[in-house]
């Protein structure tokens, strides 16, 4: 036997659908600014001169505001909130523990110097000594923060894919700029102003 449905009730669910799409619209809108802006930032690591507003940092964070107040909708695994979290504090502390043993290399030299020239001792030789140790420090925090951000850009990536393809958004409407093409699940193409991607089908993976 068919069932008979309301027509108040086919109007809710229609006016729910509404209200979804519309969320996952701003939410797809919003995601890709975060992508192109963490990509952005891996870009400047490798010494790129890379022109871009927007701060991810703060983007993310609005995102996870919006989210908790769509608990329904978005940011549907609560674990990938605390993973983003995370490696946004990590790539901080990254961050700071880097500038803090440059620091301490480029104090020691200098205080080694001032002895060399208080002692008339050649100490300034064992500062020097410690500059290869510098070159290191540089070069492992640029490749540990390479990977956060890479880490963070595919989660999001993987997040605009979920949103997209849940809601029957098009896919080519939420384009986005990116600096690097070693993401998965997206497909690029280069063009005269830059490398811009969409997320791929799930008829595509």
């Amino acid at each position: 036997m068919t069932e008979v449905r309301d027509s108040v009730e086919v109007a809710l669910e229609l006016d729910e659908r509404a209200v979804y799409s519309h969320i996952a619209h701003e939410s797809a809108e919003d995601i890709i600014r975060i992508i192109s802006s963490l990509d952005a930032e891996r870009a400047k690591l490798r010494g790129e001169v890379i022109y871009y507003k927007d701060d991810w940092d703060l983007l993310i964070r609005e995102r996870i505001a919006k989210g908790k107040r769509h608990t329904a909708f978005d940011f549907y695994n609560p674990a990938l909130l605390d993973i983003w979290e995370e490696k946004v504090k990590e790539s901080k502390r990254v961050k700071i523990l880097g500038q803090v043993a440059v620091w301490s290399i480029v104090a020691a030299v200098a205080v080694t110097a001032v002895l060399s020239i208080v002692t008339a001792l050649p100490l300034v030789l064992i500062g020097l000594a410690l500059l290869p140790l510098l070159v290191y420090v540089r070069e492992r925090t640029k490749s540990r923060l390479d990977l956060i951000y890479y880490e963070l850009t595919q989660f999001f990536i993987d997040e605009l894919r979920e949103i997209v393809h849940k809601h029957a958004l098009n896919p080519e409407k939420y384009r986005f700029k990116l600096f690097s093409g070693d993401y998965f699940d997206v497909e690029t193409r280069r063009t005269p102003s830059g490398i811009f991607a969409v997320v791929l089908g799930k008829s595509e993976e």
